[in-house]
């Protein structure tokens, strides 16, 4: 007889207090370089680890809107929280990319595995032995990794055509975890070393990163969406909700007072329109990645606009942090929180914006075979 399955938890940042907690630890993330367990263990309730696990391992097979959404709320609250929770629904999506016996054993304890990435660039070194793959070294940064219970890392392997990059996933247990995330920005995500000394991974427990540029036939959605298409998205959705928590705190500061300096109304209305724009954008790219054709060019167009929507956030924050004066500047302050994770997280490789151009430059300009 068939049981009917229980429908997957919709993806809710007010479930578990998630919001609150993330609020409260805040400062104690940044003092420590790692969320706490209590806002790691609400994030987890809330549904990001599952929000991209196939549903054949009781995840939600989500769409990438919901978790743009979801991911500014929380970064309204704590920006590391906001990163750890969307890059753990993220590694959740790569994983599923494995061969079915690797999703199993990933997943066997249910679909909220927290799980940890350092898989751009390559780093340390993947021997081949007869069942599987020895690895040794060091990979950094990996977001979340105090907290995980599974790592994929990825290294340049030699392959027919010269080599290849290639994903493995690692148990937490077996990975030594080394504190080295001391960063402006973003301090409280522990964005961590880890170092593998002889650690053998199945075959199962492998695949090619060019295996994520390929749909999967007969999967989710989410699951048949190009890494490239998706990847700065992701990132960029914490920088929405920095933006927007930053703007609240500066209008904040100045309620009930006469915005009698001109330079206070240029601030307020071109930041605002900054952020606005931003979440156009984002809530474009996730449209095109729920819903629209897969092609070179919706696949650069996403690029660009999550790239300007993370740019635009940063200069929205900086110039809300400049007209602040010396207030920003003191311990404790909102805004200069605000001011550090966004300027870290517009860092990011996959945010540059020069690299987003070439890509939609070449996709516009050269003809699809």
């Amino acid at each position: 007889m068939l049981t009917a399955q229980r429908a997957p938890r919709t993806l809710d940042p007010a479930d578990g207090d998630l919001l609150a907690a993330a609020r409260r630890d805040a400062s104690a993330a940044e003092q420590a370089g790692r969320l706490t367990p209590e806002v790691a263990a609400a994030l987890t309730r809330a549904g990001f680890p599952r929000h991209f696990v196939p549903r054949e391992q009781g995840g939600a097979a989500g769409e990438f809107g919901p978790l743009v959404t979801a991911t500014a709320t929380v970064a309204e609250a704590c920006a590391s929280t906001a990163w750890c929770a969307a890059l753990f629904a993220a590694h959740g999506r790569l994983a599923a990319y494995l061969p079915p016996d690797g999703r199993r054993e990933i997943w066997a304890g249910g679909p909220d595995r927290r799980i940890a990435a350092a898989v751009v660039p390559p780093q340390g070194r993947a021997v081949k032995e007869r069942d599987g793959w020895r690895l040794d070294g060091t990979w950094r940064p990996a977001s979340g990794v105090d907290h995980a219970d599974w790592v994929l890392l990825a290294s340049w392997v030699p392959a027919p055509s010269g080599r290849e990059h290639r994903i493995f996933a690692v148990p937490r247990s077996e990975l030594t975890v080394e504190d080295t995330w001391d960063a402006c920005g973003l301090r409280g995500t522990g964005s961590n070393t880890v170092r593998a000394e002889g650690v053998r991974v199945p075959e199962h427990r492998s695949v090619p990163l060019q295996t994520l540029l390929r749909p999967q036939p007969g999967a989710a959605r989410c699951h048949t969406v190009p890494f490239p298409m998706v990847a700065a998205l992701i990132f960029a959705a914490p920088a929405l909700g920095i933006a927007r928590g930053a703007l609240r705190a500066w209008t904040a500061e100045r309620a009930g007072a006469p915005a009698r300096h001109p330079a206070t109304h240029t601030v307020l209305a071109e930041a605002s329109a900054r952020i606005h724009a931003a979440g156009l954008l984002l809530d474009g790219a996730a449209a095109r990645a729920d819903r629209g054709e897969i092609t070179a060019l919706t696949v650069a167009e996403n690029r660009r606009d999550a790239a300007t929507a993370a740019t635009l956030c940063r200069e929205a924050v900086d110039s809300l942090f400049r007209a602040s004066g010396l207030r920003a500047h003191t311990p404790g302050s909102v805004l200069q929180r605000a001011w550090r994770d966004a300027t870290t997280l517009a860092s990011h490789g996959t945010l540059d914006t020069d690299a987003a151009a070439r890509a939609y430059a070449e996709a516009v300009l050269t003809p699809e075979v």
